[in-house]
């Protein structure tokens, strides 16, 4: 559990930051102001890294009355690798319910598996958003410390981002990739700032992290959807998100 302490500073992080992001954006959305049609409901999926970060994100994106819902999992969320056969069979309909006009994809980190097998199922992902008329967005995952459970696919997750870049490059109407490296940087990185930026598990993302990610990604889909301005961070930085039990080793 997060201290008081350590939620202030959070926030006032998030703040510094959230100013910066403003600084790059031409308009800015008052509050309540709705949300532009394209970027009306967005449904976040991946895995637990995704889950904590969603935290900040549902901050973010309900400031600015967007709806968003998450469907990141703890252990799986992944469309490719272990678990997605599982995730297969109940993915499409949850998609299909949940109507969204923005689906956003963080590469996990159970994507394991050749590039021909990550290539057809981010294809296979977009097929879906594209039936329910949908605009995909690939988000790359933080760069992980791994552990004996993840050495031996770190190949596979280094060629992952690639397998969604050509997926996305193939349709680009219908997919965006976006590279987060301009977040979390090319490596794992726990403190960042003087403060936990990610989890000491090596693994996953602590409040500050979450927050830099949720200010970034909806810079980004600004960029990418013309019309969609973020409310601004004022808003939703001290809403007490920062404080969630999700997050660990910060």
């Amino acid at each position: 559990m997060i201290n008081a302490s350590r939620v202030a500073a959070v926030t006032a992080t998030l703040l510094l930051t959230a100013a910066c992001a403003d600084q790059s954006t031409t308009s800015a959305t008052s509050p309540g102001a709705p949300a532009a049609p394209g970027v009306s409901k967005v449904l976040f999926l991946g895995d637990s890294v995704a889950a904590g970060e969603a935290i900040a994100l549902r901050a973010a994106f309900e400031a600015g009355k967007t709806e968003f819902q998450s469907l990141a999992a703890d252990g799986g969320g992944n469309v490719v690798g272990p678990f997605s056969e599982e995730n297969w069979k109940k993915l499409p309909d949850q998609i299909a319910a949940a109507k969204p006009t923005v689906i956003i994809y963080q590469l996990t980190t159970f994507d394991w598996g050749s590039r021909q097998d990550q290539q057809a199922a981010y294809g296979k992902l977009l097929g879906t958003a594209t039936t329910v008329g949908a605009r995909l967005v690939f988000v790359t995952m933080p760069p992980i410390k791994p552990d004996e459970f993840y050495q031996p696919h770190t190949a596979e997750l280094d060629q992952a981002p690639n397998a969604a870049r050509a997926v996305a490059a193939q349709s680009p109407a219908q997919a965006a990739m976006l590279d987060a490296d301009s977040v979390w940087g090319s490596s794992y990185q726990q403190i960042r700032d003087g403060k936990p930026d990610r989890s000491s598990d090596g693994i996953h993302t602590c409040p500050q992290g979450a927050a830099r990610f949720a200010s970034w990604l909806l810079h980004e889909l600004a960029e990418l959807f013309p019309g969609f301005t973020p409310a601004s961070p004022q808003i939703w930085a001290n809403t007490g998100w920062s404080g969630d039990n999700r997050f660990k080793g910060c």
